[in-house]
């Protein structure tokens, strides 16, 4: 006999860390009750993977629980939030326990390295689609926003871009050789890192920052959007990993940097009284200069002999 869906919950979904003090009354209600301490805000995002959009039919059930918790932390981390607790609405064509052991498996396996308590969601019988809606804590007032960057900011990213579209790209039949860096790709693609602790120390130094989920040049256009300003970028200095510079056409790696999304990196603005406050690294992780915000509307990009660069595209959307 199949699972109900109480059944599941039970199984594979059960609290499986200490609940954090915060945490008043998680799964088994009919809602969870939070206790936020006194003098913090409470940031809430949600983000929805769907099969055949977001992951492949055959994809490891542990990469879509890690991946579908990783996204939304993201988020967090680019308002530069700690992570608190999670609630999952999960829909499955069918209860496959095999499946829902490795899912639940790689979705604790991130929680546990956040201290982050699933608190909730919803079972349902359906196309396999996975929605996570994350809640995380900071000092009140002290979230990054989008809004807050000014002309003469200087542009940073956290790690490495383009990885992710380069493991797509190769698994779509393109004849491209990356057979020394498939591990290092897939990883890059399935098994994102939430730049947590960078959003917090950016906290104070930051003028803008947002997580580069659709790519770099579509994520930093809504912080030029949203303050009405303009950026050039220096194509020479995009942070490009070995695998990416493997790629024989130059340009090409620039525009997958650029466009082509799933990086989970942060981009953030500092203003040039706090750049000196930065080092080459942010709480373990390489951070690169990339250009600066300029009151001319708009996003450039300046190739290396100081021309113009046009990518042939700036980023996913879904529509």
């Amino acid at each position: 006999m199949a699972l109900s869906e109480f059944e599941i919950i039970d199984r594979y979904f059960r609290p499986r860390l200490p609940d954090r003090p915060e945490v008043v009354i998680g799964v088994g209600d009919d809602a969870a009750i939070l206790r936020v301490p006194g003098c913090r805000d409470l940031a809430i995002t949600v983000d929805t993977l769907v099969a055949g959009t977001h992951f492949s039919d055959d994809a490891e059930p542990e990469a879509i629980g890690y991946k579908a918790l990783a996204v939304s932390l993201s988020d967090l981390a680019a308002m530069g939030a700690e992570p608190l607790c999670a609630t999952l609405a999960l829909t499955l064509p069918q209860a496959d326990e095999t499946w829902l052991e490795r899912f639940s498996g790689g979705f604790f396996h991130l929680a546990s390295r956040h201290a982050l308590d699933l608190v909730g969601g919803n079972i349902s019988r359906g196309p396999l689609t996975v929605s996570v809606t994350a809640h995380g804590i900071l000092p009140e007032g002290g979230a990054l926003r989008r809004i807050g960057a000014q002309p003469g900011d200087a542009i940073f990213v956290t790690g490495s871009l383009g990885d992710a579209a380069l493991a797509l790209e190769a698994r779509g039949g393109s004849h491209i050789e990356i057979a020394p860096y498939t591990h290092y790709l897939r990883t890059r693609l399935h098994r994102p890192v939430p730049r947590v602790a960078q959003g917090v120390a950016l906290r104070g130094l930051a003028s803008s920052a947002i997580d580069v989920s659709d790519g770099l040049a579509a994520d930093l256009g809504h912080i030029l959007a949203a303050n009405a300003v303009g950026a050039v970028i220096e194509l020479d200095r995009l942070p490009r990993s070995s695998a990416l510079q493997a790629l024989p056409e130059l340009p090409r790696q620039w525009e997958l940097a650029l466009g082509g999304g799933e990086d989970y990196e942060l981009c953030f603005t500092v203003p040039e009284i706090h750049v000196d406050k930065l080092g080459p690294d942010l709480s373990g992780v390489s951070i690169t200069r990339i250009g600066q915000i300029q009151k001319r509307g708009g996003l450039r990009f300046i190739h290396p002999r100081g021309t113009a660069f046009v990518p042939r595209f700036h980023g996913f959307r879904h529509f």
